[in-house]
């Protein structure tokens, strides 16, 4: 299968598609989408499906990251944001004084890879306490030596998502324990081939990307089992342990943010309807982990009633989405506001 974040190469996807078999004429108009590189991929697969159709609707998805696309959502520039974790409290807060309101739809879930240089032969498995240590504001780990003492005294350099970036939100709420929180001697980049590039060119060099990006670079780099310290021993990063709930605490949900004055808008209806009636196969096709057909009912039902608001506090971690939509308390490891 072509990577499809090769398809879709350029800073923006232009679609038109078509409201197919509503017994009505075609449906016209054009939707805006921003925010999350990571969810990019599987939104605007779900573009170039709709436009299949033909129509006189217009899909324009752009990439700001996370943290833009939110910005843009709660100016009302757009009329969906792609997020890489659930939106923050003062995101909540800038949306709603603007008048406006969301629905929160999850997509999809993504694993995060460490990845160090195949020249790494002394590294296989590291734990989520010495990635902390790596992480953490203040660290003093500046050699593979001091992260464990039978690893060679070689410089450690690492690389990471940027700092607007949901993936940075999440990795650093998940292994340094406060979200938004790291030292800040790392290289940083929204595009994950410069941090690829990076650790391809030095065998001191570790970093942090997404699951799908990692598949499409395994050639390149070497995956680090991550032991999570709940007596699951080391585990890999694959589709079948981010599914199945294995790999934690680097297991993430996606998200697709609706704002509510639009979800009523034909076209807008028509595309979202569309995207999640066939969340799965685009999911997969997008090189992403699907969810559940159990969950994605709930979502669907979620948008069909228009039911606003977060089901989440932050970059919760090791969440079970399914229990969240049916109302049942998050069985989390771990939360970040």
């Amino acid at each position: 299968m072509r990577p499809v974040r090769a398809a879709f190469g350029s800073r923006w996807m232009l679609a038109a598609a078509v409201l197919a078999g509503c017994g009505r004429g075609p449906v016209e108009g054009l939707i805006k989408i921003d925010g999350s590189s990571t969810v990019f991929p599987i939104t605007a697969l779900a573009a170039e499906r709709f436009m299949a159709d033909t129509s006189d609707i217009r899909i324009a998805v752009g990439i700001s990251g996370t943290g833009g696309g939110m910005a843009k959502f709660g100016r009302g520039e757009i009329d969906i944001s792609n997020a890489s974790r659930p939106i923050k409290e003062k995101e909540v807060d800038k949306v709603r004084a603007a008048g406006l309101d969301f629905i929160e739809l999850p997509i999809a879930y993504d694993g995060l890879v460490v990845a160090v240089n195949p020249e790494a032969t002394w590294v296989d498995c590291l734990t989520v306490d010495e990635l902390k240590r790596m992480w953490e504001p203040g660290s003093k780990v500046n050699s593979w030596k001091d992260v464990r003492a039978d690893f060679p005294d070689r410089p450690l350099r690492l690389y990471g998502a940027g700092t607007d970036s949901g993936t940075y939100d999440y990795f650093t709420a998940a292994i340094v324990g406060e979200e938004g929180t790291s030292r800040a001697d790392f290289t940083a980049s929204e595009d994950d081939n410069v941090l690829v590039t990076g650790v391809a060119g030095d065998p001191g060099a570790l970093a942090f990307f997404g699951l799908a990006y990692y598949e499409e670079s395994a050639d390149k780099v070497k995956a680090v089992r991550i032991d999570g310290g709940k007596g699951g021993g080391c585990v890999a990063p694959t589709f079948e342990s981010v599914e199945t709930g294995q790999y934690q605490p680097l297991a993430r949900p996606e998200f697709v943010y609706v704002r509510k004055d639009r979800a009523t808008d034909p076209a807008v209806g028509a595309f979202v309807r569309y995207y999640l009636a066939h969340a799965r196969t685009i999911v997969r096709d997008a090189q992403y982990v699907p969810l559940s057909d159990e969950t994605y009912g709930l979502v669907r039902a979620r948008f069909d009633a228009q039911t606003t608001g977060s089901l989440f506090h932050g970059s919760t971690v090791g969440v079970k989405i399914a229990d969240l939509l049916r109302g049942m308390p998050a069985d989390t490891t771990r939360s970040a506001r």
